[in-house]
């Protein structure tokens, strides 16, 4: 039974202590935009690490793409494309 005495405070503070974290993640913004995330991985990000020679989404210095070439170029905002 003196167990118990022990037992009550501390789960007390340990409850006071979770309600006092969840408060401040929720005023600096942790639980605001829970799928941005997920959706932002999906973006293509790397075109800046690709060469200017090795790139496919725009024709080199003196060769042009043809319409088809164009139209099969996948496009940021539909990703069926």
């Amino acid at each position: 039974m003196k167990i118990v005495l022990i037992l009550v405070p501390i789960t007390l503070i340990l409850v006071a202590m979770g309600i006092v974290l969840f408060s401040w993640a929720v005023r600096n913004g942790q639980y605001d935009d829970l799928d941005g995330p997920a959706h932002r991985i999906l973006y293509d990000d790397d075109k800046d690490m690709i060469p200017e020679d090795s790139r496919q989404d725009r024709p080199s210095t003196g060769d042009k793409a043809s319409a088809t070439d164009q139209d099969r170029q996948p496009t940021r905002g539909n990703p069926d494309a």
